[in-house]
């Protein structure tokens, strides 16, 4: 339980370096890596698919229907984003910071979210097969959904989809 708490600990500190821009003296925040910020804009229906988008912000961003079939969305800040009947399949989303997000409908085949920051998200009828959460941090009531619904293993990390999510 210690272990599970520090780890908590560690990644909300991460966040907030992220946010914060870094720890002093010259640290640039990783979530600045990418010039463009998407925060509160209106994404729907957008095409992303395949693009490097690491670092960037989609804070309380509206992506409803958007393409990011194979983008690279690590290191992201998505706060508050909503992603309803999105295309994340096979998108990298790992070590993003993604509190209170909604994915529901989403498409999130082959993705991977490791060592995400995914508390207080919604996922109601999404599509996990092959999608990889390893060491991602989720509220137990969704563990507990995305386990009904879990299978499949990830083509590139090669963990299963159940496994990742620490399913019994």
């Amino acid at each position: 339980m210690i272990s599970v708490v520090s780890r908590l600990v560690a990644v909300v500190l991460a966040g907030l370096v992220l946010v914060l821009g870094g720890l002093g003296g010259s640290s640039v925040a990783l979530a600045q890596d990418n010039t463009v910020d998407y925060t509160l804009t209106d994404l729907s229906f957008r095409d992303f698919a395949g693009q490097n988008l690491s670092g960037t912000s989609f804070a309380a961003a509206e992506m409803r229907e958007a393409n990011f079939a194979e983008a690279d969305l690590s290191r992201t800040i998505l706060t508050k984003a909503s992603f309803v009947r999105a295309n994340l399949t096979a998108a990298n989303l790992s070590e993003t910071f993604a509190d209170r997000v909604i994915f529901d409908e989403a498409d999130l085949s082959n993705a991977r979210f490791i060592d995400a920051l995914l508390t207080s998200s919604s996922f109601r009828d999404v599509k996990i097969t092959g999608a990889d959460f390893s060491g991602a941090i989720i509220d137990r009531f969704q563990i507990a959904q995305l386990c009904k619904i879990a299978d499949g293993t990830n083509p590139i990390t090669q963990v299963p989809t159940r496994d990742s999510l620490g399913c019994r």
